[in-house]
């Protein structure tokens, strides 16, 4: 075995009787800080188990994947240029797209609509008498263009191409598809 060097600190403690590959160890304590590390590494890992695995307080693999895939999906129409009744609709059941269509609704629209969308200065939008049109390109244009007679201002301008179709998935999130496209249509037939 090799003496210590000769600038090196003495060590305390008695060796261990073994030797392996010509390596002796000390029979001395380990330090607090690693002992520390170790026991805060096992109780980090239990709750980090409890947390995720037990609990049912943090979202599932599944729940997390599927808010994933809304993202994504809300991502790629937002893209899409096409304005038409079936790609509002499809808008109008992702959670990503009536999530900052509601935020932007109760910015700007609630003052007038209310925030439960039941009316106020401006007409109930969940109820089937739309009297600008029920069909989500028609809600689109009434809130692009606005209805300057009746005192509602053009939104178009002031919130842009996204947040207007944030706001009409909102809205139509209240309906089951075709819904107020069919109120519509009856009250222009004159149907009461």
């Amino acid at each position: 075995m090799s003496e210590p060097h000769k600038d090196s600190p003495p060590v305390e403690g008695s060796l261990r009787a073994h030797v392996f590959d010509g390596i002796a160890e000390y029979n001395r304590r380990l330090p607090n800080w690693w002992l520390l590390t170790f026991y805060g590494a096992i109780v980090f890992s239990v709750c980090y188990w409890f947390y995720y695995a037990q609990s049912g307080i943090a979202p599932s693999d599944g729940a997390r994947v599927e808010e994933e895939l809304a993202r994504i999906e809300a991502a790629k129409m937002a893209s899409s240029v096409a304005i038409d009744d079936g790609n509002l609709w499809k808008m109008s059941r992702n959670a990503i797209f009536v999530e900052a269509g509601k935020s932007t609704f109760k910015s700007t629209c609630a003052s007038c609509h209310n925030e439960k969308l039941t009316g106020g200065i401006g007409p109930s939008l969940v109820d089937n008498t739309w009297i600008h049109g029920g069909k989500p390109v028609e809600v689109y244009h009434t809130v692009e263009q606005g209805v300057l007679a009746k005192g509602m201002p053009a939104w178009g301008p002031v919130l842009g191409n996204k947040k207007i179709t944030e706001v009409v998935a909102y809205i139509l999130s209240y309906h089951e598809e075709g819904e107020p496209a069919q109120a519509a249509s009856a009250a222009a037939a004159g149907a009461p």
